[in-house]
């Protein structure tokens, strides 16, 4: 195949993905929207911010954010390896923006849940704290998100769940506990 072949392939694909995005929009717009299922998806977009908000660590905002956006840069790269390769799906969407992507679980279920884990009894074992939030989040959650049908596993292993809510988790607590953070200033 021929750089030119390549690219002709590559925008035939571009048009498929075009379609099948036209497909999804019109699942979320024709069947999801404002269904019990649609606003629950709302609430856990909305609600563990709120939540969050009120009951953070007010000295550690910054350092909790921190850890949070790594939670979500990292379950999206995830997210997006694994659905390219159809290992998992998520048959329930909010928006017709992404759909591919279940939008609470990256934007605010497992971020904020992070946070909240980071937070809680920071003199805890971090090994001991990501054990605990990956079982309940793998074997609680992503179970519980399989039974009303917002994920689909397709047959994947929920002990890999969990290895991926550990990771994801260690990974966040370690960046929000650096010892650098310093206020920047002006050496002019």
């Amino acid at each position: 195949m021929t750089v030119e072949e390549g690219i002709k392939q590559t925008e035939n694909a571009y048009e498929l993905l075009i379609e099948v995005n036209k497909l999804l929009s019109e699942a979320v717009v024709n069947a999801y929207m404002f269904t019990w299922q649609w606003w629950f998806s709302v609430g856990l977009f909305i609600i563990p911010w709120i939540v969050w908000f009120l009951l953070r660590d007010k000295k550690s905002t910054g350092r909790l954010l921190i850890g949070g956006f790594v939670a979500i840069i990292l379950s999206l790269i995830i997210d997006l390896i694994a659905l390219s390769y159809g290992l998992w799906s998520y048959p329930m969407k909010i928006s017709p923006i992404a759909p591919l992507l279940f939008l609470p679980y990256h934007f605010s279920l497992n971020p904020v849940a992070i946070m909240f884990v980071i937070q809680i009894k920071p003199k805890t074992n971090p090994l001991l704290k990501g054990l605990i939030f990956a079982a309940i989040a793998a074997f609680g959650g992503m179970n519980f998100f399989a039974m009303i049908d917002f994920y689909n596993p397709k047959g994947w292993p929920t002990i890999y769940d969990f290895f991926i809510f550990l990771s994801t988790f260690l990974v966040a607590y370690g960046l929000s506990n650096m010892d650098s953070f310093k206020k920047l200033t002006d050496h002019s």
